[in-house]
C-alpha cells in the first residue's frame, strides 16, 4: 500500500467514528453529583435516541429561563419507570438531573421525583 491509501484510510476511519462519540459523551455530565430541579414543564418528548424535558425555573442568580434537560432513550426510560404522562406541559415537578460539568444551564434526566418525594428512575450514566 502506498502513503496516499493508508492516509485516506486513516482519515475515513478516524472521521467516521466522530460523530458516534460526539453523540454518546457522557463526560460533560456530573453523575457523582446528582441534584433535584424544580420547574413548570415547557415540552416533554420521550424519543430516541434521547428523552427531552425543558422547564421554566426561576432562581435567585439567573431568574427565570427555560433549561432543557436531555434524557436517556425512550426504551431505557420505561425501564427505569419513567413515562411521558408523568409531566405534562403546565405541570408543576421535580426531576434528579446530573448537572453539566462545566456549570451551564442544562443536565442529564436521571429522575422523576414524586409529590411526595419516591424517586422514579435510578439513571447513572448516559450510556
Amino acid at each position: 500500500m502506498n502513503r496516499l491509501t493508508i492516509l485516506l484510510a486513516a482519515t475515513l476511519a478516524i472521521g467516521a467514528g466522530g460523530p458516534v462519540f460526539a453523540h454518546h459523551s457522557a463526560a460533560q455530565f456530573d453523575f457523582q453529583h446528582q441534584v433535584n430541579v424544580k420547574g413548570t414543564v415547557k415540552l416533554v418528548r420521550f424519543a430516541n435516541p434521547h428523552a427531552k424535558v425543558v422547564l421554566e425555573v426561576t432562581d435567585d442568580k439567573r431568574g427565570k429561563r427555560d433549561i432543557e434537560f436531555e434524557g436517556h432513550s425512550r426504551n431505557n426510560m420505561f425501564r427505569q419507570g419513567l413515562r411521558p404522562e408523568m409531566m405534562a406541559v403546565g405541570d408543576e415537578i421535580t426531576i434528579r438531573i446530573a448537572p453539566t460539568k462545566d456549570g451551564s444551564d442544562g443536565g442529564y434526566m436521571t429522575a422523576f421525583i414524586t409529590a411526595d418525594g419516591q424517586a422514579i428512575g435510578n439513571i447513572t450514566t448516559a450510556d
